[in-house]
């Protein structure tokens, strides 16, 4: 895990989600990298790390929208990521695959930062 802890995000580029979502899938990286050396076990990690990748990916691909609609769909892609990672997470807890106080940690992180940008669709939709 890295040093960093979710509620320790207090500096201006910490606070960022998508450093955060960054941050998350470099520790999702070394979390796969526990898991027992079995089949199951490579499709869980693939399936976890391609849905966390993902969340970082599409918050960075907004930035460069053409569009406000298109700003929100990106938006709206990484929160589907996030949510689905939580999926695999708790699977990975479930199943047993590494140490559940690691994956407990990722899971918090994982629900902030969907979260977070839940909050910025229903701003950027004016629904708040």
């Amino acid at each position: 895990m890295s040093n960093l802890k979710s509620q320790n995000y207090n500096s201006n580029v910490k606070s960022d989600v998508r450093y955060r979502a960054y941050m998350f899938s470099l520790d999702s990286i070394n979390l796969v990298e526990e898991f027992p050396s079995k089949r199951i076990a490579w499709i869980i990690a693939d399936q976890l790390l391609r849905s966390v990748t993902s969340i970082g990916a599409n918050l960075i691909e907004a930035k460069s929208a053409s569009s406000k609609k298109d700003f929100i769909k990106y938006y709206e892609i990484a929160l589907k990521s996030a949510n689905e990672s939580k999926y695999w997470l708790c699977l990975a807890r479930d199943a047993k695959m590494t140490s559940k106080e690691k994956i407990k940690a990722l899971l918090a992180e994982a629900d902030e930062i969907s979260k977070i940008i839940a909050a910025s669709l229903l701003k950027l939709k004016g629904k708040k």
